[in-house]
């Protein structure tokens, strides 16, 4: 407990001496992992049984909170043929620890996501060319992720696109950074709305007229012949960036689940009969 704990304090601390704006910037520093697996909701919406993935890499005081938590959620029923029925889910959950002082940290699962079919299974990108890294964020090596709502057609063309929120991975002065994620945000924009995707070919959403999907945009740099770490289970710094509404979207309340709660690696769809918790997770 106590090893995780400081090796926390350090890199809270050594992201704090970087910043170079107002307190209030630090103050939103987020140490936080994203961690996967499956939950089984059963008719009545309480949780049946749920499972995370590579336990072995989660620090306990992570499955601590899991294992307090999520037993307690509850869930809109899930109607098959008009009736409530058992549910097996693939999830994503964001833990996030605060400092509260005094080297202590308070944790919180601060985002969830929830995905009927397993991701990916029935949505899929085309070969889409990745944006283009903003020079101001290559000159500093600042590090960021845009969260990209998207209206699909039938034939897997972008109609409509929108950022619902920038998170970036290193801190500076609010100027500085409204203007990072405002370049993040239009280098994501810019190639989003060239992409296309493979659209359902089977099951209930087969023919829909469009199709609204999240997918994360990733901007991490590395160097020639680095290798990627696998970050599953560790702690991470970020600033989280503001939410903002899609304007071309009525019903705002699809977008009631997190964002960042998503791992960077696929195409999520915005399911209005998926499923869906009554109450936001501790902390949200």
């Amino acid at each position: 407990m106590k090893n995780w704990l400081a090796g926390l304090c350090c890199l809270l601390l050594a992201g704090a001496a970087l910043a170079t704006g107002p307190a209030g910037v630090r103050k939103r520093v987020q140490a936080s992992m994203l961690l996967t697996g499956t939950i089984v909701v059963a008719p009545d919406g309480s949780v049946r049984s749920y499972a995370i993935d590579h336990v072995e890499k989660v620090v306990p005081a992570a499955m601590t909170l899991i294992n307090r938590d999520v037993p307690s959620w509850k869930f809109q029923p899930v109607l098959h043929d008009g009736k409530p029925a058992e549910v097996r889910a693939w999830m994503s959950l964001r833990v996030v620890a605060h400092p509260i002082g005094d080297e202590k940290f308070a944790l919180d699962i601060n985002g969830s996501y929830f995905v009927v079919d397993a991701p990916g299974e029935q949505f899929s990108s085309g070969e889409n060319e990745p944006p283009r890294y903003p020079e101001a964020a290559v000159r500093t090596r600042m590090p960021g992720t845009v969260y990209l709502v998207l209206r699909v057609d039938q034939q897997g063309r972008v109609e409509d696109a929108a950022v619902e929120q920038v998170n970036l991975g290193a801190l500076a002065s609010d100027r500085v950074l409204t203007k990072r994620r405002g370049e993040f945000a239009r280098s994501a924009l810019v190639a989003a709305r060239k992409w296309t995707f493979h659209v359902p070919a089977a099951g209930n959403d087969r023919g829909d007229v469009e199709w609204l999907v999240r997918v994360p945009v990733v901007y991490r740099l590395l160097e020639v012949g680095e290798p990627e770490v696998d970050q599953y289970g560790k702690w991470q710094m970020y600033v989280p960036g503001p939410k903002e509404a899609v304007p071309w979207l009525d019903d705002q309340g699809l977008l009631s689940d997190s964002a960042d709660a998503l791992p960077g690696d696929g195409v999520y769809h915005l399911d209005p009969g998926g499923l869906h918790r009554i109450a936001p997770p501790s902390g949200a």
